[in-house]
């Protein structure tokens, strides 16, 4: 069920199903400019009894404005899961959730089991093209790119055949404030995760979408080498989002970590 709940006196949009004592929770992070339904194809497929954590960023979803970085973001999620008395979990994260899950991973152990990393790097793009994106943002607003980003979220089978989905995902992306995207992008810009890659001893499998061109298999592949304890999963014919294209593909990953036995 949603919750709000405040941190440094912002409010924190989050759903959250307390599923069965002593079952491992899973939580989720999303990508940028989305919010927590990216993901209700794979909580769908999840086993009543797991207790289930999604929250919106700063700034996207329902979730209020506030300064943004890969770590404050983490910090969200670590006080989120502390609210609702989560530990040692099962943590996905898909693009910047992928940064947001590792920064976690590294910072707080206890929070994190084992670890889902979707579509993610350890640094993700170059100043050049977050700046564009961050003036676009600012100065045109989201609906000048948003046909340009929808064509980087999903694989070409996907946009030819799902018009009435991909009409509903451009309105998520331009109904995210304009200003918590552009906040997001600087915070994504400013990060690179590789001196932390080796303290994450959690188990991880890593996802790439064979048609991503936001995070290419080079870019997981890479992330999967830098880490100690990860396997590699490419998923043929996917774009930047396999959470919203084959939920499956997700589900088996968190599976695969013995997060639902």
């Amino acid at each position: 069920m949603p919750h709000f709940i405040e941190i440094d006196g912002r409010a924190l949009h989050c759903e959250f199903r307390p599923g069965a004592a002593g079952r491992t929770p899973v939580v989720f992070s999303n990508s940028l400019g989305t919010d927590l339904r990216i993901w209700d194809g794979v909580v769908a497929l999840l086993p009543a009894q797991t207790p289930i954590l999604r929250l919106d960023k700063r700034g996207h979803g329902l979730s209020a404005m506030g300064p943004v970085t890969i770590a404050a973001l983490a910090e969200d999620m670590a006080a989120a899961m502390a609210h609702f008395g989560l530990t040692a979990a099962c943590a996905c994260g898909v693009s910047v959730g992928g940064l947001i899950v590792q920064a976690l991973a590294a910072s707080r152990p206890d929070l994190v089991a084992t670890a889902v990393l979707s579509n993610t790097g350890l640094k993700i793009g170059n100043d050049a093209m977050w700046n564009e994106r961050i003036e676009i943002a600012r100065t045109r607003g989201l609906e000048a790119m948003a046909d340009a980003i929808i064509t980087r979220w999903f694989s070409p089978g996907y946009v030819a055949g799902q018009a009435t989905d991909l009409a509903g995902y451009r309105a998520m992306l331009t109904r995210t404030p304009a200003e918590g995207y552009a906040r997001v992008s600087e915070a994504i810009r400013d990060a690179d995760l590789t001196a932390d890659a080796g303290k994450l001893h959690q188990r991880t499998v890593c996802i790439a979408g064979e048609t991503d061109a936001s995070t290419p298999v080079a870019m997981v592949t890479a992330l999967s080498e830098a880490l100690p304890d990860a396997a590699l999963t490419v998923v043929p014919a996917v774009g930047h989002l396999p959470c919203i294209e084959t939920p499956k593909i997700v589900f088996d990953a968190i599976a695969s970590l013995g997060a639902l036995d």
